[in-house]
């Protein structure tokens, strides 16, 4: 395990020092778990934006290959 050095805020620290009192946890596994937690947020996040732009992605091809389509039934339409 790697120790690091932290600063918080001033108000921040001593709200965290009342829960912590509150709910009888260490400090170090009290930030432990809430990185943890917000690893998981972050990590949501930048797959949903990777989601997001992969559908456009496959919504712009879609749109490329309907206009072929199209082109292809005005094509038929003609020679009928």
């Amino acid at each position: 395990m790697k120790s690091i050095l932290l600063k918080l805020e001033d108000d921040l620290l001593k709200e965290t020092e009342l829960l912590l009192d509150g709910i009888k946890k260490s400090r170090n596994r009290y930030i432990n778990e809430a990185l943890h937690y917000y690893n998981r947020i972050q990590k949501r996040k930048m797959l949903a934006n990777m989601l997001k732009n992969e559908s456009k992605m496959v919504a712009d091809e879609s749109m490329k290959v309907l206009a072929e389509f199209e082109k292809l039934e005005i094509l038929d339409d003609e020679a009928v």
